[in-house]
């Protein structure tokens, strides 16, 4: 008999005296939270309590103020600064305000933000569903950060100030920004994705809002932007540089003609 109920029920042991001890699989616990990969640890989450539209208009509203606000003071102190020029100085005023409010606010909160309900804290819950990293005190993330913080905020602060200003450092100034915001988010997306590769693991959640428009989305205009403006800036520089090769050529030959004038005169009073 209890050779016939083992063959049906696999779990079962038998013993001497009949039907032994039957052994209940045990599930992994539930998680907690909706991040990914699964069994990522994000102690003391707690869901948001804003809805994902407010907490977009509430970024959008004080993010275009800000922007709106700078580029009147812009057009008050330089008249002449071109429709161009004005939007180079917007773009580098939002990243400033980008990196050194809502990425700072980042760097000194990590460990606090999947539990806080403020309005910064609630912003990174919702866009960690596309990069769980940013609520498991990842040290890259934490590391990248933390420079784009405290050099690449007021960096971008330093070139919208050049760009009103019209002044020539602009260019040198934009091609640094420029560079470091490609860097940035080539390592962001390689760390990402290498790891991925490896282990299979995903940070982000599988749904297309998440992947494309959160994580690929949110990101791109730090490529498609800085590769343009470190472009135009390039093409800047190279004419510049090579009108200055051309004045200077000028001037040298003018300088010969004086120097061979010169000599020649004491001749001619001989």
């Amino acid at each position: 008999m209890s050779e016939w109920w083992s063959a049906w029920w696999p779990v079962a042991t038998t013993t001497t005296g009949g039907l032994g001890k039957v052994e209940i699989p045990v599930m992994p616990p539930e998680p907690t939270h909706p991040y990914h990969p699964l069994g990522v640890r994000i102690p003391a989450f707690e869901e948001n309590a804003a809805p994902v539209p407010v907490l977009l208009a509430a970024l959008g509203g004080t993010l275009g103020f800000a922007v709106l606000s700078a580029a009147l003071v812009a057009r008050r102190y330089n008249p002449g600064l071109t429709a161009s020029g004005l939007a180079v100085f917007c773009w580098f005023v939002m990243n400033a305000c980008l990196h050194c409010v809502f990425e700072g606010y980042f760097v000194l909160n990590h460990e606090t933000l999947a539990s806080s309900q403020t309005l910064l804290a609630q912003l990174w819950k919702e866009y960690a569903l596309s990069d769980s990293r940013y609520l498991s005190s990842d040290v890259f993330m934490l590391s990248v950060e933390s420079i784009t913080v405290f050099f690449w905020g007021p960096l971008c602060l330093a070139n919208a100030i050049a760009t009103a200003r019209s002044s020539p450092s602009r260019y040198a100034l934009r091609i640094i920004a420029c560079v470091a915001h490609l860097y940035g988010v080539t390592l962001y997306y390689a760390t990402s994705q290498c790891e991925f590769y490896f282990t299979g693991q995903s940070h982000s959640r599988p749904e297309f809002i998440y992947f494309w428009v959160y994580y690929v989305g949110f990101n791109l205009p730090w490529v498609v932007v800085p590769f343009f403006l470190l472009l135009d800036s390039a093409k800047s520089v190279t004419r510049a540089m090579r009108a200055l090769d051309k004045a200077d050529a000028t001037l040298s030959k003018h300088r010969l003609r004086l120097n061979g004038n010169v000599e020649l005169e004491p001749k001619k009073t001989r």
